[in-house]
């Protein structure tokens, strides 16, 4: 097999970097995108249907109401059209939730408590489809091909060179790649995430300042587990969240007023969350199976 020259090697890296350039809305960030949005939404799509497959929807109508309204007003401040949105709620203890691309979004009931109420959720709905809007699991899949072709390059780099070298270089080559791209790119994912969310909220007629009472209340409740250094972590650290989410504030005040005056409809309190009581679990007696 005939091997491109190095030169045409690299000209056509830096042909697909042109190709790729994207910019995140709202922030406007440049960003490197290999993945086109109808493979992106696709891929999403099957995985949530994978997810809703295999997990325990929650079937309290009370829940399901508010995630959905929630979810609707803030996808409808993204002013984001082309994406079929959904929202579902999973019954399960885990403190999260997550988006797939596409418009995908799922809340587990374990994160409902420290919510609160509407306003919480709206905290946490609004990082979730800022994910998807900034199309962050596409950068990450963009990443991830971008770094195997970078892998493939040095592999031809270097073929020539001692088996020892080879070794070296290619392990040193998968550590950087990590911590140097992979972790970075996504701790800088939650903070845009963070950002962009607390204007969506905002823009949907919910008190942006709720979102540094949800997130002290989240590090509250990871107090005393066990944390990865921030270097090797895929989160920013609480305090810093907490620092810079204090930092928007005051434009997010200004969007919040403005959408409180273009929609009286949102000058209400935020309706609380009442959980429906927790199911008795099964407990194993010894010497039982």
């Amino acid at each position: 097999m005939k091997l491109l020259p190095r030169g045409k090697i690299l000209f056509l890296m830096l042909l697909l970097l042109l190709e790729a350039c994207a910019t995140v809305p709202y922030t406007e960030r440049s960003q490197f995108i290999m993945v086109s949005e109808g493979e992106e939404v696709a891929l999403g799509a099957r995985a949530f249907e994978d997810v809703k497959e295999k997990s325990t929807l929650s079937t309290d109508p009370a829940l399901n109401v508010m995630i959905e309204r929630v979810g609707r007003r803030i996808a409808a401040a993204s002013a984001i059209e082309g994406y079929e949105w959904e929202f579902i709620v999973i019954d399960d203890e885990a403190v999260n939730a997550f988006a797939l691309p596409g418009g995908k979004v799922a809340f587990y009931t374990g994160i409902l408590p420290l919510c609160v109420d509407e306003a919480g959720v709206a905290v946490v709905m609004g990082h979730e489809v800022a994910h998807v809007i900034a199309r962050h699991g596409a950068e990450r899949m963009s990443q991830g091909r971008a770094l195997a072709i970078g892998q493939a390059i040095l592999s031809v780099a270097l073929s020539t060179s001692a088996p020892v070298t080879r070794e070296v270089v290619s392990s040193a080559y998968g550590i950087g790649a990590k911590v140097g791209v992979i972790l970075p790119f996504s701790r800088s994912h939650e903070s845009e995430a963070d950002e962009i969310g607390v204007t969506l909220m905002a823009r949907a007629g919910y008190d942006p300042a709720t979102a540094v009472q949800f997130w002290t209340r989240m590090a509250k409740n990871g107090e005393g587990k066990r944390k990865a250094s921030e270097l090797l972590s895929t989160h920013p650290g609480d305090e810093d969240r907490i620092e810079k989410l204090n930092a928007l504030m005051a434009e997010a005040e200004i969007e919040y007023q403005k959408s409180l005056a273009e929609h009286p409809e949102y000058n209400r309190a935020p309706e609380r969350i009442v959980m429906p009581p927790q199911k008795p679990r099964a407990v194993k007696r010894p010497g039982k199976q």
